[in-house]
């Protein structure tokens, strides 16, 4: 969909927001999301959190604004920010992931030299770039699955790469066969591809209001920058490039630069992801 320009109707406006909001599930912990009522007003609200600006879309006759926690995010009470109305505050509980060791045989994916860390600072300011990415699109709030395959790892995880802690997994990885194709799970338009040291041949997707999805660790790109794509579209194959122990899709799904659950945007597995949360 393309972004709502000044010309636009309130009328289609209307068609557009009327409705319950679609389903996303709610999970107020690090690494989820907090559905938070904004109530009504003429126009979108805007709101940030973080001081980053967040998803805001239609909930019946109101408005609701789509908030990603970051993994790092503290147990306690936050606040999301929104113009020319009082603060809103939630809560985040706390949840204690699992942790998963890993073992490479090649100690530089854990241990760069010098030489690599200057690559390795390049690819994360394009990456955060990609992250911090926002548009006005209006995104379908439930996707698809990018690929058919079991779960070698869950989101979340917290990982001892060669016996050394390291990031958290801000992902879910999908166990297929290199050169498996690789779908878009929602529309949207290619923002970023590249080759990075960790994350191998990777695509990026922006679907709108900070929801920006991405791919890697891809054997083959099919897409790049600029193009929009349709769910289902290809956007690669599957491989095992950048730092990896066998061909598998990382696929992240991030709110507000905030990596969060992509099991909560998947209506087949939502309620399964929440569990106990």
């Amino acid at each position: 969909m393309r972004p709502i320009t000044k010309l636009t109707s309130s009328l289609l406006a209307l068609a557009l927001f009327a409705g319950p909001a679609a389903a996303v599930e709610e999970s107020r912990v690090p690494g989820g999301v907090a559905l938070i009522d904004l109530g009504e007003a003429a126009q979108r609200p805007e709101a940030t959190f973080r001081d980053r600006p967040v998803w805001v879309r239609r909930n019946g006759d109101g408005w609701q604004a789509v908030v990603g926690i970051p993994l790092g995010a503290e147990p306690g009470r936050h606040e999301l920010s929104v113009a020319g109305a009082e603060d809103r505050d939630f809560e985040v509980a706390d949840k204690e992931y699992p942790v998963q060791r890993l073992t490479f045989d090649d100690d530089e994916q854990v241990n760069p030299n010098a030489e690599q860390l200057k690559r390795i600072r390049r690819d994360h300011r394009e990456i955060k770039g990609a992250y911090r990415h926002f548009s006005e699109d209006s995104p379908v709030p439930t996707f698809q699955p990018p690929v058919a395959g079991p779960r070698s790892s869950s989101f979340g995880l917290k990982r001892i790469l060669n016996g050394q802690p390291r990031s958290p997994h801000s992902g879910m990885d999908i166990a297929a066969s290199t050169g498996t194709p690789v779908s878009a799970p929602a529309a949207g338009e290619v923002i970023e591809t590249g080759d990075y040291y960790f994350n191998g041949r990777t695509v990026f997707v922006d679907h709108g209001q900070g929801v920006v999805t991405l791919y890697c660790h891809l054997d083959s790109i099919a897409v790049e920058p600029g193009d929009r794509v349709a769910t289902g579209d290809r956007l690669g194959t599957v491989g095992e490039t950048g730092r990896v122990t066998g061909a598998h899709l990382h696929w992240s799904v991030s709110l507000n630069d905030a990596r969060v659950d992509p099991a909560l945007f998947l209506a087949d597995e939502a309620e399964q992801a929440s569990a106990g949360n």
